[in-house]
């Protein structure tokens, strides 16, 4: 059933860890909540489709392709698919993350 909430209210933070949760997971895409406490994050991967970070809450620096950028709420950044990212929290931290899963056009 629909209801309306605010993003950043729908996931705590916790004490020295990362949390995550998944509010849509579909073969076409996902949308995935992360709390960071202050100094957690995540080492650098890579992601087979692009991928859209709201931040929510904090800040964070996010590098991407070796470049580190510093975001802050209300700040959104893409990380291009195939392109090597990692984030750190600066405070703590929250973000959304929103990955559509697309197929090249042939």
């Amino acid at each position: 059933m629909a209801k309306k909430a605010k993003l950043v209210d729908l996931l705590a933070y916790q004490k020295a860890s990362v949390a995550s949760r998944t509010l849509v997971d579909r073969d076409t895409g996902t949308v995935t909540l992360f709390a960071f406490d202050q100094g957690q994050g995540l080492s650098e991967h890579t992601a087979p489709y692009d991928a859209l970070v709201y931040v929510l809450d904090g800040e964070a620096d996010v590098t991407i392709s070796g470049k580190t950028q510093r975001l802050s709420a209300g700040e959104i950044i893409i990380m291009p698919a195939n392109q090597p990212h990692a984030l750190k929290a600066v405070s703590r931290f929250k973000m959304a993350v929103i990955m559509i899963r697309s197929q090249a056009q042939t």
